[in-house]
């Protein structure tokens, strides 16, 4: 494929993955309810041949769906332009100017890479969601994939042909000790109490939740309810760290990150494989986080920074922006100088914030745990002692841990400026740590509430078109804060400031 081809269809063999996919879910949607009719009592054969007709009928109109997409579905790339029509009945025509596009990100799931196949989802730089922000090729053959790739991101002469991979070594490449970075997050509970969810489903079609409970007493009958409670949840953390553990093998398996003629390119997956390529010219930092597991085991997750990246929607197990899984918080800096190709993380001084910044953490925790501790302490006042007793026994928990939060946000506050780089910390218990590069700040947000304004403090908001759209400077003095905001970006500020009289 060159820039200047003429209309090209999508791969016909999308119509065959359409319908082994609908095929798929007619057989999981229709084997419960088939379960559940046997259960009360229906004659067997006729069950079973209303299921598989339905599941025929799903397939076929699915699939004829999927033919009619297909054969009225065509795009083309010239010199100037992506584009992307529909002409059946209504007609669609979407184009997207060639110099807009950002990233290419390749998608295969199982399925589509059993026939060679790949969607395409070519991104702006637009801060949209949904459809308007892309353009969907679903599926091309691989190699049309990759080829499409090269030439979408070779912005320097749109009309040569596609190019290899520039060479030398990767940024970073998967380290299996990673792996005992998975299951100190919040995918391990969640994937334990999912797996009892799931038991509980599967004996319910089966008919066989009496005996499940039955097999559960005879094992832990001679427990207390505290001991089966604790036994349990031990059962529930296993399942979930054996199942954390498989989902990040699936993710980031053949995890590379690597740096190809202007584009930061980050491959990874196992059964569904994804390569993404963000242009390096819409970079505008990166994100250093610290989740509080990771960050007991000394090890960080970085995110980019860019413009044009989308938002993760729903079905996708992590963040597209993310260029490196938990690994060593050494790693992670290292990883980050790279990727801005400055130094603007180990070399900033971080300045910390003032202690009336911690003042205000310490009086929001405080009256955090009143809040909470004033419902049953008030009911039990009226209505039973119970409730008294349950309320101080709160306070006694909740109220160090209120404390130990607060301190350790106040200690995380921190700003600084690093060459062309504003970087700000924040997070209790978990940390950020984010270098915002000064030039792609296009705006400055200053927040000062009542409380804040008394304490002399402030909060700014540096606004960017990317990600979030703006990164806070949290509780800093109100003339520091000013400062750094005319230091960070000189002029930008300047006409809005006044001598204090």
């Amino acid at each position: 494929m060159r820039p200047g081809a003429d209309w090209q269809r999508l791969h016909p063999r999308t119509v065959v993955v359409t319908a082994l996919t609908m095929a798929g879910l007619g057989v999981s949607i229709a084997t419960p309810i088939v379960l559940g009719m046997l259960r009360g009592g229906d004659a067997a054969g006729p069950v079973l041949l209303i299921a598989l007709g339905g599941v025929v009928v799903l397939t076929g109109v699915s699939a004829l769906a999927d033919r009619v997409r297909w054969r009225h579905t065509s795009y083309r790339v010239t010199d100037e332009r992506v584009e992307l029509r529909y002409a059946w009945v209504l007609h669609k025509l979407r184009s997207i100017p060639r110099e807009r596009v950002r990233t290419v990100d390749l998608t295969a799931n199982p399925l589509l890479r059993a026939f060679g196949l790949t969607k395409v989802k070519i991104g702006t730089g637009q801060q949209a969601t949904g459809q308007q922000s892309q353009l969907t090729l679903d599926p091309v053959s691989r190699a049309h994939a990759e080829e499409l790739r090269r030439v979408l991101l070779d912005h320097e002469d749109p009309a040569s042909a596609p190019v290899a991979p520039a060479a030398g070594r990767p940024i970073a490449e998967l380290d299996w000790a990673w792996l005992r970075y998975a299951p100190i997050s919040v995918t391990t509970p969640i994937l334990g109490a999912a797996a009892f969810g799931a038991v509980m489903q599967a004996s319910d079609w089966f008919n066989l939740q009496g005996a499940v409970f039955s097999t559960v007493r005879d094992l832990f009958g001679g427990l207390p309810l505290v001991g089966l409670v604790a036994v349990l949840v031990a059962v529930g953390l296993v399942v979930g760290f054996v199942g954390s553990l498989g989902l990040f093998v699936e993710m980031w398996w053949r995890y590379r990150l690597t740096r190809e003629k202007g584009t930061l390119r980050v491959h990874r997956g196992l059964f569904t494989t994804r390569s993404l390529s963000l242009e390096h010219r819409r970079l505008r930092g990166v994100d250093v986080f610290e989740a509080l597991g990771a960050r007991v085991l000394g090890a960080a997750r970085v995110d980019v920074v860019a413009t044009g990246l989308r938002a993760a929607s729903d079905n996708e197990k992590s963040d597209p922006k993310t260029l490196l899984p938990a690994a060593p918080i050494g790693i992670a800096q290292r990883v980050a100088a790279e990727v801005l190709g400055a130094s603007a993380l180990s070399d900033v001084d971080i300045q910390a914030h003032p202690p009336a910044a911690r003042a205000r953490r310490l009086r929001w925790a405080v009256f955090g745990v009143a809040a909470v501790v004033a419902v049953p302490a008030l009911l039990g006042a009226l209505l039973t002692v119970v409730l008294l007793h349950l309320a101080w026994i709160a306070a006694v928990v909740l109220l160090p841990i209120a404390i130990a939060l607060a301190m350790d946000d106040y200690r995380n506050l921190g700003h600084g400026l690093s060459g062309d780089y504003l970087v700000t910390r924040y997070g209790a218990g978990s940390r950020h740590t984010v270098a915002l590069v000064r030039g792609g700040i296009i705006g400055w947000t200053i927040r000062s509430s009542p409380f804040q304004r008394r304490a002399g403090l402030l909060t700014l908001a540096a606004t960017t078109a990317a990600n979030n759209g703006e990164y806070l400077v949290r509780d800093v003095g109100e003339a520091e804060g000013l400062r750094l905001a005319a230091d960070a970006v000189p002029g930008l500020l300047t006409p809005f400031l006044e001598p204090r009289r």
